[in-house]
């Protein structure tokens, strides 16, 4: 609490309007606080308050206790007994049939302890609804924005409100009878060292609520399921390590007497040189490791594999709703309630047809307008984006004559560096390293702007706002993590041109030739590119999650560290701790969708990300729990069907993601290419001979001054009248000189139909999975028809029983004379019956 005479007058409202709804206040004063400033008001909830709201909130308990049979045991269940935790903590609560709660029917449900009927994540959300709709106004005043917690935390009435942790995280409470579920959750699932065992997902949505479950139970799942992606990419990629001495290509551009005979074109104006083709040697042999037939397997598989990851999570969330009572939820009942934020900023009303009471609304021109305005503000920032990735581009161009100049100086002591990188590499690593800088810059200031023009739009609802934000901050992060990926894959070494007649990227005036694949291909630049960025990412997310809130709590608790803790206080203790706020869970959704689109949209050209993902999402999983369970307040149980607008975003990008591999694989690879020599220009049926056949031949003489190099390098004959370039195209003399081959449109053709089929033979076995696997498991139907049929039936006997008492109950009380009586009792019977 905070001090002054305003604030005074509205908390004491405030809490008097709390009192009448039935809370307990207990406040603390501020001479026992550690800061000597601090005012601690402590809400107590008693059993007519639960049992009122639960009645209003429609809470499902429990009446009976389940009868339903456990699945059994599978034949090697023993396998698995490593990475179980121990029953207590899986399953913390008996299974029960459970029914929404009827305060006038209290003895129809299993009431053996009032005080621990409700669970602490239900009694907390039933406290926390009371303060988000309690007024502080006075009585007979009708202001109702002067309504909820949220707003006097807004406008500094109070300084926070939080529900307190059972205990420290370290050891159990000093009382025997508290369940110390915080201790056991940082014991078997907080800890790294438990980085193998399974998630008490039971006990997480007890003590946090379901919609904090359902992250972790997605999260797990996600996990789970990388499991197998990985393995799959690693053998893969083992396949590339091992089928090196296969790899024909790779040897003839390393033979000295077939690549070192090969002289090349410059592949920038002025500062490069001729160059000899095996000096791509080393990058020729890291391709092979990406670039090879078991891709073209891994890119398949990777589309059917978000399939059943996808069909296989609606079945699990199915299990999940029915376990944890979320069958019935409606989300309306509680997201779809009006914002205060709505409230406050919406002056007009109108009469709502549904309730008949006034209620706030914006017109449809401000509403316009406020639309117009962030749009436009989207718009700016995904152009910022695009003109970010244009200047790195151009950084590549430009600095990669230098690398190139600096590179073949023999006068320089990078000779070492020179032979092991070659000005390619050297360019593609340092512009993705520039890119990832300018990507971490833009998104710490888009997250600001995003809230702030999603603020300005008002909506009306929590859902609302949440799907705005969703929809916002993706497409954004898309853009951003992305853009510089789809260059790669899909531009670069795509409008080059040829000797003669290059291309520009603003024109030759710029000087700024396109950039060229070596003969290696383009594909181990967008692996380089991959690999920069979402391991950059990942490691940056992760020490910025656990690092921030330490520091923030280790600053915020440095004065009561010295304090023995009997003089701590519990209330104390939690409020130095972070506070959760309503976007906690949003943020790492869209941490884990955006790396859900680097090992999907561009997996055919680095089989290990699966790898590299499932190795962070090891560490998040622990990471996120030891977060919430040490430096987090405890936050507010609130429930969540499903993860949301998240299910339709994984569902985009599964879809975008065949057709980028598919593309990947026909025009980023040399696969293609490949396979076309192979099987219909290889005289022996052999790839010996494809470099010689993937180079086209110009003639020097015609190259323009413009393009003539500056230096040439100390091997160079002047008798050597041609070099080669990568193209199809007819040699010098040829009638149809520089124009494409025909084996160019062969390659062309096989690459459109190779696109083609592998779409529709992804796309048909996708849906074919999708109509095989059922959203629901059928012991899950089963199980629900059974509880709905057996509370039917339990409440028709409770209500007979019921009636049969009130009636007896009657016939002692009333003389039994008038027949009226007994008729009347026939007829209500079998009424009821």
């Amino acid at each position: 609490q905070s001090g002054s005479l305003k604030y005074d007058e509205r908390r004491r409202e405030f809490e008097a309007n709390l009192k009448k709804a039935g809370l307990e206040l207990e406040t603390e004063d501020k001479c026992d606080s550690k800061d000597q400033k601090t005012y601690f008001l402590k809400i107590h909830a008693p059993w007519e308050v639960l049992a009122t709201y639960a009645d209003i909130l429609k809470i499902k308990v429990p009446f009976k206790p389940s009868d339903m049979p456990h699945s059994r045991d599978a034949p090697l269940e023993w396998l698995s007994q490593p990475f179980r935790l121990p029953e207590h903590i899986m399953r913390p609560q008996q299974d029960y049939f459970t029914s929404p709660f009827d305060k006038s029917k209290t003895d129809f449900f299993l009431i053996s302890d009032k005080d621990t009927f409700f669970p602490p994540s239900t009694r907390n959300r039933i406290v926390f609804y009371i303060l988000a709709h309690c007024p502080y106004y006075k009585e007979g005043w009708k202001e109702r924005d002067k309504t909820g917690i949220k707003r006097l935390l807004s406008n500094g009435t109070y300084t926070a409100a939080f529900a307190l942790h059972d205990c420290r995280y370290w050891k159990r409470a000093r009382n025997a009878e508290c369940e110390s579920e915080r201790y056991n959750l940082y014991k078997h699932w907080a800890r790294f060292l438990c980085f193998y065992k399974e998630q008490p997902l039971n006990l997480i949505r007890k003590y946090y609520g379901e919609k904090i479950g359902i992250y972790f139970a997605w999260l797990g799942f996600y996990t789970e399921m990388l499991f197998f992606a990985a393995l799959m990419g690693l053998i893969c990629f083992i396949y590339g390590v091992l089928s090196y001495d296969d790899n024909i290509s790779s040897k003839e551009i390393c033979d000295p007497n077939i690549g070192g005979s090969i002289m090349m074109c410059p592949l920038c104006d002025k500062k490069c040189s001729f160059w000899k083709l095996n000096s791509t040697c080393l990058s020729s042999w890291q391709s092979h490791l990406f670039d090879n037939e078991g891709t073209v397997f891994f890119a398949i598989f990777m589309g059917i594999w978000v399939t059943l990851f996808l069909e296989f999570w609606k079945r699990r969330q199915a299990r999940l709703e029915y376990e944890w009572d979320l069958v019935d939820f409606e989300e309306e009942q509680q997201q779809l309630q009006i914002r205060p934020e709505f409230e406050i900023s919406c002056t007009n009303r109108r009469l709502n047809r549904v309730t008949q009471e006034m209620e706030p609304y914006l017109p449809i021109t401000s509403k316009c307008a406020r639309f117009c305005l962030s749009s436009a503000t989207v718009i700016f920032w995904i152009s910022l984006i695009v003109a970010c990735i244009i200047g790195v581009i151009a950084y590549r161009l430009a600095v990669f004559a230098a690398f190139a100049s600096v590179m073949k100086d023999p006068m320089r002591k990078i000779q070492l560096v020179g032979n092991l990188i070659t000005p390619q590499l050297a360019t593609s690593v340092t512009a993705s390293c520039i890119n990832f800088v300018i990507i971490m810059i833009l998104n710490f200031f888009y997250e600001r702007v995003a809230i702030w023009i999603t603020d300005l739009e008002i909506p009306k609802t929590h859902l609302e706002y949440e799907n705005r934000l969703t929809m916002k901050m993706y497409l954004f992060q898309f853009v951003n993590y992305y853009s510089s990926c789809f260059y790669v894959a899909f531009f670069k070494g795509k409008f080059v041109g040829h000797p003669g007649d290059y291309s520009y990227m603003f024109g030759k005036w710029s000087k700024l030739r396109n950039e060229e694949c070596d003969p290696g291909g383009c594909l181990i630049e967008l692996t380089t590119q991959l690999v920069i960025v979402m391991a950059g990412k990942q490691m940056c997310g992760n020490i910025q999650e656990a690092l921030l809130p330490l520091m923030r709590n280790w600053w915020s608790g440095r004065k009561g560290r010295h304090h023995p803790e009997n003089h701590y206080s519990r209330w104390e203790q939690d409020h130095v701790l972070q506070n959760f706020g309503q976007l906690g869970l949003f943020y790492e959704y869209l941490e884990m969708v955006v790396q859900f689109g680097f090992i999907t949209l561009f997996v055919a050209s680095f089989p290990l990300a699966p790898f590299l993902a499932l190795f962070n999402n090891i560490l998040e999983i622990r990471v996120d729990a030891w977060k919430f369970t040490t430096q987090f307040r405890r936050p507010v149980a609130s429930k969540a069907r499903n993860i949301g607008a998240w299910q339709e975003i994984l569902n985009a990008v599964a879809i975008l993601s065949v057709v980028t591999n598919a593309f990947i694989m026909a025009f980023t690879s040399d696969m293609i290419p490949r396979l076309v020599y192979l099987y219909a220009y290889s005289t022996d049926a052999t790839m010996s001979g494809y470099v010689n056949n993937s180079l086209s031949v110009y003639n020097i003489s015609q190259i323009p001054v413009d393009n003539m190099p500056e230096e040439y390098p100390h091997w160079f004959d002047n008798t050597t009248t041609t070099c080669r370039y990568r193209d199809y195209r007819y040699p010098p003399g040829h009638q149809r000189e520089y124009a494409h081959t025909m084996q160019f449109w062969h390659i062309l053709a096989a690459k459109l139909a190779f696109i083609i089929i592998m779409e529709h033979v992804v796309f048909v076995v996708k849906f074919f999975v999708a109509w095989m696997i059922p959203d629901v498991p059928s012991d899950v139907k089963a199980r629900i028809k059974r509880e709905r049929y057996l509370i039917q039936e339990y409440l028709h006997s409770y209500d007979v029983e019921k009636l049969k008492l009130q009636l007896s109950a009657s016939f002692i009380t009333e003389p039994p004379s008038e027949m009226s009586c007994s008729t009347d009792k026939h007829e209500v019977l079998s009424e009821c019956l």
